[in-house]
């Protein structure tokens, strides 16, 4: 009989009770156990809905605070040194110190440099994206000095849990190969790679203490698998591993996200008693694995997409499972992809959600139940689930065959787009000549990337606007209030190029793809993006169009406030598509470039407008990029074509902004520069500019504005320190193509930290325009 299980849960709760619990938490609502009580709660229920589906195991292990890579990293016991840590630190203190960047467990924001709160404060771990998903990890720390050892109970704890529950466990951990690919060092000439040997014998001690709880099974992951892997961590795969086999429970090996290729045969033959692959990603590998896996050992084969919202065919899933069935001896189990960290709770809160569009979809909950359909027929038991199999096919049909999904007028646009729809009328050094000359702004410009605080008072205008207790007119006024705000803050403290902060706006794709047709909406269709960051991502099921402006409006009115600069804000049609569930029956591609063309309309109103800095922002570029370089060259072809339709109808004179974060990008600069955006803004602060670099050394040839401090944690920074990095920036980059400005938007801080912070780096940006003038 085929098994069931999944390879990770959301961690967030139905109702996102875990954000709520965290925040209160940051704000000393709450303390500690309270936290972790709710931690408890929350994992009982998702344990219990895995039960209920019938999976033949719980997971154990892929629940955090804040992120599961930082869970190791105290699993391991190798938190950085710089932290400087008390013997006796609680360790969720030292949890989300690591995480936020401050000391006190309430995570209190000051708003002067002497504050007490801060006496002990660093910057956080340096974040950055989970594989090619918009998911973002903490980074591991490695030095010659980086120790292991085992030194949290927490998973122990939480296994012991399930297991006075009555549930049968499974545990996830990430493993060791994986976990030190995914870290940095942080030392000269050092290789993270010498750490394996110390580290194994932690892992040893840890699986064998799982064994002695009685775990049957541990499923550890090693994405990496599906990379172009050097030939020296390749090698160590089967030797780890061999050593880790001595003491561990039975392991069930992980991959997922991208084809395993050169590695197939590797992971098929390393010692462990299962392998899990991805059939959603990699589906022409698996007659390949049946092949060479052998017959005693378990195939998990991820049949149900773990990355999108798309309800599963079933006819199309069986005509991949059933071969392999036949080829494969052995034990055959079928979940995920991946963990479902990626998707939606559950479909049971949209009651709002068309439903034509949502007969179409599935959630995390609704998978696991696809979970159980798909085991029944493989097992010759259809009878049993002929009305979920006859309800799902007629749901891919209706998909199919739907007008609501196919546009003529989008197609055609497409299809006739030419060359010269992607090129600028002239070359950078001209341009930079004109907008100098129009906006004559002072060296070193300072601006900031978009948002300002979304305050109470504007969540609950938005919210009573939605439910009708607010017009349009009212709430307009309300609006126009607290973009004005926005602009007397900037003003007052001295900023050279304002932005109107963006209080009308959601998230930044959402509030796009309210606007656009070929998009639907959730209530609660929440993701974990980062610590209790959560964004509700739209959904794409048909072909993209502008049928009117979208932004125009509000960012003329900020223009009419003041006589300095505004930028206009706009997220580019990457991102869009990143970050938003996207339809799979066409190519990805086609899709961007249907949203490009929507925001080219948008720019060109804006310019029509009077607006002469339009920011087209693109933080996705890098994740969107295929794990394996052989499809690296196509992708970014389409990607950086597609920004460059969205922002080359504009006269010389008006200046394009990107913004890009969390992501590496030293291995696309080509790519970057190509995007031909007149100025770049990139997070630094976290790497300690670390990511500009590459930048100086590739000597990129358009402006550039490297972060000055991180904000995503609530710690201001103080002049000194935004002057030294700054210092840093001037050295790999010409201070004459030097802009000053923030990691990333300011809509999860407080005014009072958002203000004292900005105030600083105004400051950072006089000292440094001293410097230059020789003073």
């Amino acid at each position: 009989m085929t098994r069931t299980h999944t390879l990770g849960f959301p961690r967030m709760g139905a109702q996102r009770e875990l954000k709520f619990a965290l925040e209160k938490h940051w704000r000393g609502q709450i303390d500690a156990a309270a936290l972790e009580a709710v931690g408890a709660q929350l994992r009982a229920q998702h344990w219990q809905a895995q039960r209920d589906a019938g999976l033949d195991f719980v997971t154990v292990g892929d629940f955090a605070f804040y992120d599961h890579v930082a869970n190791h990293i105290q699993l391991l016991g190798c938190e950085p040194a710089r932290f400087e840590f008390a013997g006796d630190a609680p360790e969720l203190v030292r949890y989300f110190t690591m995480a936020r960047g401050v000391a006190d467990e309430a995570g209190h924001a000051c708003a002067h440099d002497g504050c007490a709160h801060h006496s002990h404060a660093t910057f956080a771990l340096e974040m950055t994206k989970w594989f090619d998903t918009n998911y973002h990890y903490l980074v591991p720390e490695f030095s010659a000095s980086t120790r292991f050892g085992l030194s949290s109970v927490r998973l122990f704890n939480e296994v012991a849990q399930a297991q006075q529950l009555g549930h049968p466990v499974k545990v996830v951990l990430l493993g060791p190969l994986s976990f030190l690919w995914l870290g940095k060092e942080k030392e000269a000439g050092f290789d993270r790679f010498s750490l394996l040997e110390p580290l194994l014998p932690v892992y040893e001690q840890l699986l064998a203490r799982l064994k002695s709880q009685g775990v049957e099974w541990v499923q550890i992951d090693e994405p990496i698998l599906g990379l172009d892997l050097p030939q020296a961590w390749r090698n160590a795969f089967e030797r780890s591993y061999w050593q880790l086999a001595r003491s561990a429970p039975k392991l069930l090996l992980a991959t997922y996200f991208s084809p395993l290729a050169d590695n197939l045969r590797l992971a098929c033959q390393l010692p462990v008693a299962g392998l899990h692959v991805d059939a959603v990603r990699a589906p022409a590998e698996l007659i390949g694995v049946a092949d060479w896996l052998p017959a005693h050992k378990v195939l998990s084969v991820g049949i149900v997409d773990g990355r999108n919202i798309w309800r599963a065919n079933p006819d199309a899933a069986l005509a991949k499972l059933k071969p392999v069935a036949d080829k494969h001896r052995g034990e055959l189990w079928i979940a995920p992809s991946c963990s479902l960290l990626h998707v939606p709770f559950s479909l049971a809160a949209e009651i709002g959600l068309d439903a034509e569009v949502r007969s179409w979809l599935a959630f995390a909950v609704e998978k696991l139940d696809e979970l159980r359909v798909l085991r029944a027929a493989l097992d010759g038991e259809e009878s049993a689930v002929e009305v979920e199999l006859l309800a799902a096919r007629k749901a891919a049909a209706a998909r199919r065959g739907s007008a609501r999904v196919h546009r003529a007028d989008v197609a055609l646009r497409v299809a006739r787009s030419v060359a010269s729809d992607d090129r600028r009328a002239s070359g950078f050094a001209a341009r930079q000549a004109e907008q100098r000359a129009r906006f004559a702004l002072p060296p070193l410009p300072t601006t900031t990337i978009g948002s300002f605080p979304q305050t109470g008072a504007i969540r609950a205008a938005r919210a009573a606007f939605r439910r009708g207790e607010l017009d349009a007119a009212a709430y307009g006024e309300k609006m126009r209030a607290e973009i004005e705000l926005a602009v007397r803050k900037q003003e007052a403290l001295g900023i050279d190029v304002l932005v109107h902060g963006e209080a009308e706006r959601n998230d930044m794709v959402e509030y796009f793809g309210e606007q656009l047709d070929g998009f639907a909406f959730t209530a609660n269709g929440w993701v974990q993006s980062y610590g209790s960051r959560c964004v509700k991502p739209p959904v794409i099921y048909g072909d993209v169009a502008r049928p009117a402006p979208m932004t125009v409006e509000w960012t003329a009115y900020a223009q009419s406030l003041t006589r300095l600069p505004m930028k206009g804000m706009l997220t580019g049609p990457v991102t869009i598509l990143q970050w938003s569930f996207v339809r799979d029956d066409q190519p990805r591609s086609v899709t961007t470039e249907q949203i490009a063309w929507a925001i080219r309309d948008e720019v060109v109103d804006l310019e029509k407008a009077g607006i002469g800095i339009i920011q087209i922002d693109e933080p996705a570029i890098r994740e969107g990029l295929p794990l394996r370089r052989a499809g690296w060259k196509a992708y970014l072809q389409a990607a950086t074509r597609s920004f460059r339709i969205s922002a080359s109808s504009v006269a010389n004179q008006t200046q394009i902004h990107t913004h890009m974060c969390y992501s590496e990008f030293n291995d696309i600069l080509p790519e970057i520069a190509a995007m031909d955006a007149d100025v770049i803004t990139i997070e630094t602060s976290r790497s300690d500019m670390e990511l500009l670099r590459g930048f100086g050394e590739f000597k990129y040839p358009n402006e550039i504005g490297p972060g000055v401090y991180d904000i995503h944690s609530p710690r201001v920074p103080t002049v000194d320190e935004m002057v030294r990095l700054l210092r840093k920036a001037a050295a790999v980059v010409p201070a004459a193509h030097l802009w000053i400005n923030p990691d990333c938007g300011l809509k999860t801080r407080a005014w009072a930290e958002t203000e004292a912070a900005l105030s600083n780096m105004v400051a950072a940006a006089r000292v440094l325009r001293g410097e230059m003038n020789g003073r």
